[in-house]
């Protein structure tokens, strides 16, 4: 049996290294595990309480509407719940969007680095991916849209982007949107909106009100802590949220999911310890970079892209066998780790690692 043609070469998404499997293969006893941008905090504690009431619903299917949680995002937010969807994490969603909008040739422009699981799924439906450089970590706006023609569909916009951490101001973004014709979509992917604390950020819901062709994407699994529970949303004019409705899958989020980003919500004070964390955590790693002379880019969220002017894999490789995972090997970036703030235990840890790691590996020339 043949698959389509199209997925045949479609590279497999590399989630980061689990800690136990790493454990038994080096035989370590400690692990510290900074590749997947999780929060180092966990969880509300009020999450872990509303689970435990769903315990005796476990056999019950979610409501599929996620109505209560539709209900709380748009208060939160002030959009109408017909605004809003709920996916198995913002994947999901992009999944959907593609699925909803992409034919055969139909073009989407987004950068060279950025979230994989852009091209991924445009790949699936036989789309085209216009892959624009990043300038200096930042998406490049102005080259992106110049890329834009009859044939594009969709563009795809990651702030703060991962992997470099770094975003694209509002007055940079409002330019852009203003130039993007209105029947092309526009992705705006805030996975880790709620770390940002540079004022220049956009308020997303704002641009909302001014382009009805933008979609925003957010989700539980990061300053949430919820990321095994894969629950994420969209939010964009009614007609767009529609038309992606008629493909998502029913039931696609669970009942625990809901449950858990519901009361989590309402759980102020665990983000902003969170936020206040990750601010020290990155304060402390520039610190450390700048003492060892290595260059990294400006971090908005919660991890930061150092370029460690060695062979990335080969880092990665060294650091593992000192117990701690990172990501690396990101294309276009050779020399560049990428490391998720840990609490400050784990980034005192991960900056003695990396100075060690850094000493018995020479400079590239």
């Amino acid at each position: 049996m043949q698959p389509k043609p199209n997925i045949v070469d479609l590279p497999v998404y590399q989630p980061g290294k689990p800690i136990e499997e790493v454990k038994r293969e080096l035989g370590l006893d400690e692990v510290i595990k900074l590749a997947s941008n999780e929060n180092p905090f966990g969880s509300s504690p009020k999450a872990a309480d509303a689970i435990r009431r769903e315990i005796e619903q476990i056999s019950i299917y979610p409501d599929g509407a996620a109505v209560e949680l539709t209900q709380a995002i748009a208060k939160r937010t002030g959009v109408n719940a017909d605004q809003i969807i709920f996916g198995a994490g913002s994947d999901e969603i992009i999944l959907m969007i593609a699925r909803a909008y992409l034919q055969p040739g139909d073009e989407t422009i987004m950068a060279v680095e950025t979230f994989p699981q852009y091209k991924h799924n445009v790949t699936i439906e036989n789309g085209v991916s216009v892959e624009v450089p990043l300038a200096d970590g930042k998406h490049d706006l102005p080259a992106m849209l110049a890329k834009v023609n009859d044939k594009t569909k969709i563009v795809w916009v990651c702030n703060p982007n991962n992997p470099t951490g770094t975003i694209v101001s509002d007055e940079e973004l409002t330019a852009f949107l203003d130039e993007v014709p209105d029947r092309v979509l526009v992705v705006l992917d805030e996975a880790y909106c709620e770390y940002v604390e540079d004022p220049s950020y956009s308020d997303g819901l704002a641009l909302l009100k001014r382009y009805p062709n933008l979609i925003l994407l957010r989700t539980f699994s990061k300053i949430y802590g919820l990321a095994s529970l894969r629950i994420g949303y969209g939010i964009g004019a009614p007609g767009l949220i529609r038309s992606i409705n008629q493909v998502r899958e029913p039931f696609n989020t669970s009942r625990f999911g809901q449950a858990a980003a519901l009361a989590s919500l309402n759980d102020d004070e665990f983000l902003d310890r969170c936020r206040t964390a990750n601010r020290e955590g990155l304060a402390f790693l520039r610190a450390e970079f700048d003492r060892l002379g290595l260059d990294y880019f400006p971090a908005h969220g919660n991890f930061i892209m150092v370029d460690v002017k060695r062979p990335s894999l080969e880092v990665f490789d060294a650091l593992l066998r000192k117990g701690v995972i990172i990501r690396a090997g990101q294309r276009g970036y050779p020399t560049r780790i990428r490391i998720t703030i840990g609490s400050a235990e784990q980034n005192a840890k991960v900056a003695q690692a990396l100075e060690a790691v850094l000493q018995e590996i020479g400079v590239q020339a």
